[in-house]
């Protein structure tokens, strides 16, 4: 039997594995709503806003225009890449018969995000009553835009959202993206209580594929609107919710599926330029500023620091009680992780390393909020000046 004050010391580790298996939901599911029939099928557009995708972008297409829905259309709009896309989003244009269009972006603004000029020239051309945005790393199964669309119908909702499966596929992705992952879905842990939310605070989009109706999009102003924010998709589903409109987010792991990132120097890129601006954006004013730093200390103590303990108990003389607390606080984690990297479809054997993911994960959380207002991705630099707009205003910025 472990003294009281082992298991006293070690309790929001055991609540924690024992909540968060059951705050975290599967539910409402995308597929669970039927695609409307032919006659009663809208007009949209698929708006892929890509800047250096040559290694996506054809795959991503490919899923796109064989679409069981066939009232659709493709907008692709390059956004000054340098890698090809270019190239081969031309070459499957001219081969599409016109179900595909390319459109080579104008040179990015002063106050502008990137991929906030890419998706606003896209609506711009784009000519459906519904639209989609989507990223060029994703790929669609043929029945999610008619399960899109019939959510859409059936919920008389403003903006429908989905929770893909995230594809990890190398070391470092599995070691580190799982605890980032997880932070987010403990943050957004059931979808039913977003749908009912009325509160742009706690609603969320994922910019990987949303669906929006034309009206709606423009009363709230478009990715003009959102020319100066890092995270874009989240603010658009704030002010679609601030505006008085619906919002309908669903699981869609089987429908849509996307990896993010491919290398180690990708994660800290791509994770570093939003994770703080991505935390303050979801709390009230006076939680913005240490929020970031809160979650980046918590995250390493967490799941870092008895792992560390029990190893150097090995080598220190650390007192026993210390070492019995390491222990079961370690093994806690560990079955926690195992279970976490069963449900991400992730092979278990990658839990082990917890320790350095939850360090790393961490990490990135410092250096996102220790960078401040200077931002750089996929090579171009920006300096932020107001992230943290209200809920109906513009973000503004510089980018080049």
């Amino acid at each position: 039997m472990l003294p009281p004050f082992e298991l006293l010391a070690a309790l929001p580790w055991l609540v924690f594995a024992a909540a968060a298996p059951f705050a975290l939901r599967f539910r409402p599911q995308l597929a669970d709503h039927a695609p409307p029939p032919a006659q009663d099928s809208p007009f949209v557009s698929i708006i892929v806003p890509a800047r250096n995708e040559a290694e996506n972008i054809s795959a991503c297409i490919a899923t796109l225009i064989n679409s069981a829905y066939t009232n659709f259309e493709i907008v692709v709009v390059d956004d000054g890449s340098v890698d090809g896309t270019t190239d081969i989003a031309r070459i499957l244009a001219k081969r599409s018969d016109g179900a595909i269009r390319l459109i080579e972006g104008e040179p990015l603004p002063a106050g502008w995000f990137g991929k906030c000029w890419a998706c606003w020239q896209g609506y711009h051309a784009a000519r459906g009553e519904l639209l989609v945005f989507t990223d060029a790393d994703t790929r669609h199964d043929d029945d999610l835009l008619g399960h899109a669309v019939g959510a859409m119908q059936r919920t008389d909702a403003d903006l429908v959202t989905v929770l893909p499966r995230q594809l990890m596929e190398s070391f470092w992705e599995r070691v580190i993206l799982p605890h980032i992952f997880t932070i987010l879905s403990l943050r957004y842990r059931d979808a039913r209580r977003i749908n009912r939310s009325r509160n742009p605070r706690d609603v969320i989009a994922n910019g990987q594929f949303i669906l929006v109706r034309r009206t709606m999009y423009e009363r709230v102003g478009g990715h003009r609107a959102l020319r100066g924010e890092v995270v874009e998709d989240l603010r658009l589903a704030q002010r679609v919710v601030g505006s008085g409109g619906r919002l309908y987010v669903a699981h869609a792991r089987d429908l849509l599926e996307t990896r993010m990132y491919r290398s180690l120097h990708a994660i800290v890129e791509g994770w570093s330029k939003n994770l703080a601006i991505g935390a303050r954006s979801t709390v009230d004013a006076w939680l913005r500023r240490p929020l970031p730093w809160m979650l980046g200390i918590l995250t390493i103590a967490f799941w870092t620091l008895p792992p560390v303990l029990l190893v150097g108990s090995l080598f220190l003389p650390l007192a026993a009680s210390v070492t019995r607390w390491a222990a079961i606080t370690t093994a806690v984690s560990l079955a926690f992780w195992t279970y976490m990297y069963a449900r991400l479809r992730i092979p278990v054997l990658h839990a082990a390393f917890f320790p350095i993911g939850g360090l790393l994960a961490g990490s990135l959380f410092l250096r996102s909020a220790a960078r401040g207002q200077r931002i750089r991705w996929k090579g171009r630099s920006y300096d932020v000046t107001a992230h943290q707009s209200d809920d109906s205003g513009p973000g503004q910025g510089r980018g080049t």
